[in-house]
């Protein structure tokens, strides 16, 4: 299963539209936060495409939740932007959050900054910001096993 993850796409609908257009082969897209109005274009231009969104702390006036978990052949993922976790600050926070929800994938935004790293088995995966950096992620799910990489636009 391919997982295209993005965030802090902060109102670059271009962008967006422009990973999606290019992995449209993809069977998930997870954005964790600060979609702004973008991510209503693109269920209404991508409307096959199932997305999965968390609330970013801009993300105002939303029903967006702050976490979501759901599970891809066996492994158990967890989305959030990070803000209530202080992913600023550092993964320890997040990190006993993804304990107590058995998560084995952390996919989270917030910081603007690239991040693949395994912690205590954990993977943490930020695949930075979109609307800024122009980065994003791709997860794909074989087997159980997990394969990411983090990439650009440019």
């Amino acid at each position: 299963m391919k997982i295209i993850v993005v965030s802090d796409t902060h109102g670059s609908y271009r962008n967006l539209r422009k990973v999606v257009q290019m992995h449209k082969n993809a069977d998930l897209v997870v954005h964790c936060g600060d979609s702004r109005d973008e991510l209503e274009h693109i269920k209404t231009d991508f409307p096959s495409m199932k997305i999965i969104a968390v609330k970013g702390n801009c993300d105002f006036d939303t029903a967006m939740p702050i976490v979501e978990l759901f599970t891809v052949d066996g492994v158990r993922f967890m989305a959030t932007h990070g803000h209530i976790y202080n992913v600023k600050y550092g993964l320890y926070d997040i990190e006993r959050a993804a304990e107590e929800r058995g998560a084995q994938v952390v996919l989270y935004g917030h910081t603007h900054i690239a991040m693949d790293v395994v912690r205590d088995g954990i993977r943490f995966f930020n695949p930075g910001s979109l609307g800024y950096n122009e980065s994003f992620g791709v997860i794909e799910v074989k087997n159980g096993e997990v394969l990411s990489n983090i990439t650009n636009l440019k």
